[in-house]
């Protein structure tokens, strides 16, 4: 941990640890309540008794509601905060970055806007990385950092391949290149938290680069 640390050199942080403890709780609830609801799903495709469909059904909207709640609370408590409320529009000023990303984001890598471009790649399990043995060396694949940070910026990475002018292009550049597709997106998503993370460094909102 202390050789991770010193490779990615990040600033020292003024945070409202309350704050950010609160809207952890929070998240790991609407995690809790994702895995909940998928599991009601798969339960109800093999559900034929009507009285357990009509459970089920009743549970998933019960899912609904408690995951609307958890929003509005996290929403709620980045609203109260100046800093992270402005942090908060940036994201979502980014194509293809939601709502629901941007608080996962703030809550999940609190650092990002203090790291240099390496070591956000780096953290969220972004960057490329080789396989060497010798004079062997394998194809370069992604591995730790934080998961739900990936996890988060998957979907954001499909729509901006297909709506962020800029990502667009890289996205149609890299399959051109015969790339796949997964390889394309999880690009994609180096690109997203980079960007993020510049974005908040800078304190700006995205634009599209000029013509």
């Amino acid at each position: 941990m202390a050789q991770y640390g010193q490779f990615l050199q990040p600033r020292i942080l003024q945070a409202n640890t309350q704050l950010l403890n609160d809207l952890k709780e929070l998240h790991v609830a609407r995690l809790a309540l994702i895995k909940d609801r998928t599991a009601a799903k798969n339960r109800g495709q093999n559900l034929i008794n009507p009285l357990l469909r009509k459970h089920n059904s009743d549970r998933l909207r019960q899912i609904e509601c408690q995951m609307k709640a958890v929003d509005e609370a996290i929403m709620a408590l980045v609203d109260k905060d100046a800093k992270l409320k402005a942090r908060f529009n940036i994201l979502v000023s980014i194509p293809g970055v939601s709502r629901v990303t941007a608080f996962t984001l703030l809550i999940e890598m609190p650092e990002l806007g203090e790291l240099d471009e390496k070591a956000a790649a780096a953290l969220s399990g972004l960057a490329p990385m080789s396989r060497q043995s010798g004079r062997w060396t394998g194809r370069a694949f992604i591995a730790g950092g934080r998961a739900i940070v990936r996890q988060a910026l998957y979907m954001p990475a499909l729509v901006a391949s297909r709506f962020n002018p800029d990502l667009k292009a890289k996205y149609d550049q890299l399959k051109a290149a015969g790339k796949a597709p997964k390889v394309a997106i999880t690009a994609i998503m180096r690109k997203l938290i980079v960007l993020a993370n510049a974005l908040l460094r800078n304190n700006r909102k995205w634009g599209p680069k000029p013509a």
